[in-house]
């Protein structure tokens, strides 16, 4: 039997899809029990499997349902899609193998956008050539080489310009090129970089608010202050030109030892809500969705994918910031929680997407899984 280039694309994953119905989405974990059932949620919620990718990080939605997923060590972009609407992914694609930690991805006008260090591609008409990708389009490449913070979260805003982040080149440092620690945006049709913020060490996170339109973003703070210094940041841009601070200040009011000595904290923007320090806060998104109760209407979701720079492990699980009629934050709070058993955790939740069905996707790199999150089915 011969076998079409596209279906061989489609063996590896289909194989790993087809290992995670058969078990259920079921490990054993240190607590005993399978490692779903080890996630707490609130009541009325339920958490099952969805899809299995090594090393699934960010996610994009197509208008028809179809999950675009990058990944950041293992070099591959995957399109997933449940066309049964089972809540389960039965197809699974390979779009890009072999590529520089792609793991921003976005979509728009029918293009696929993926995101490696130091550059993004274009992938035309990507629904209509899954089985099949094309080769890419080089959008730009003129973002820095840097490995360290280079890999980027991508999304579109309400403006159509293509927002991307360049991480800080260090744990904690003062680069020349105002580019580095910046989040920065550019018109496809022309990609000159433009700085949006400024003082921002690196976000893997970022989404607008359905109601003010005003980007939000995660930050991770810097490493080696301790184990509760600094937080990690949800920061609030609703205009371009503003400072976050970093490397000057972290938090709400915590100078830099190194090079915050001669600066006021009270100049940059401080955060709208401080996290847990060295959570690793990345993938946040706005619960746009209608299926969950009215609570978490146009409320915050966030990824913490965890802590390594700290004596106990933090993180390792899905936040809920709630915010009031201003739009201010008035709790953090856990929602999805189990995947730290411990000190040992057998996952590491990354991104979160809302999807049609108003159900949440959760990615996890160390898993090589995407859970997918629902109320009352």
């Amino acid at each position: 039997m011969t076998l079409r280039r596209a279906e061989l694309r489609e063996i590896p994953i289909a194989l790993s899809v087809l290992f995670l119905m058969l078990a259920g989405c079921s490990r054993t974990t240190q607590g005993g029990g399978t490692d779903l059932e080890a996630i707490r949620l609130p009541d009325g919620f339920r958490i099952g499997p969805f899809a299995a990718l090594p090393g699934a990080r960010s996610m994009a939605l197509a208008p028809d349902g179809t999950v675009f997923v990058g990944t950041r060590d293992v070099g591959s972009v995957y399109a997933v899609r449940d066309a049964d609407e089972d809540g389960r992914a039965e197809r699974s694609w390979t779009i890009a193998e072999g590529l520089r930690s792609p793991n921003g991805v976005a979509f728009r006008d029918g293009s696929l956008f993926v995101a490696e260090i130091g550059r993004i591609l274009r992938y035309d008409d990507i629904l209509a050539h899954l089985d099949d990708p094309p080769e890419p389009t080089v959008v730009t490449d003129v973002y820095p080489e840097d490995p360290h913070h280079g890999w980027k979260f991508i999304a579109f805003g309400p403006d159509g310009l293509l927002y991307v982040p360049v991480g800080a080149p260090c744990n904690v440092c003062d680069p020349e090129n105002p580019i580095y620690a910046s989040i920065t945006r550019i018109d496809p049709a022309a990609p000159e970089p433009e700085i949006f913020a400024e003082g921002v060490r690196n976000t893997v996170g970022f989404d607008w608010d359905p109601e003010t339109g005003a980007l939000w973003f995660t930050d991770n703070g810097r490493d080696w202050l301790g184990d509760d210094r600094p937080p990690d940041e949800l920061n609030r841009a609703p205009t371009s030109g503003l400072h976050f601070g970093y490397p000057y200040c972290h938090g709400d009011s915590i100078s830099d030892p190194e090079l915050g000595r001669d600066r006021d904290c009270a100049d940059y923007v401080a955060p709208v809500q401080e996290l847990g320090p060295h959570v690793a806060a990345l993938g946040m998104r706005f619960y746009t969705g209608t299926t969950f109760p009215s609570a978490y209407q146009n409320q915050i979701f966030i990824a913490e994918h965890g802590s390594w720079n700290r004596s106990e492990k933090i993180g390792y699980r899905v936040m809920l910031v709630r915010l009031d009629e201003n739009r201010e934050p008035i709790s953090y709070e856990p929602f999805a929680e189990g995947w730290l058993q411990g000190e040992q955790a057998w996952g590491r939740p990354v991104d979160v997407q809302v999807m049609p069905d108003g159900a949440l996707l959760v990615s996890d790199d160390r898993a090589g899984r995407i859970y997918r999150i629902s109320y009352g089915d």
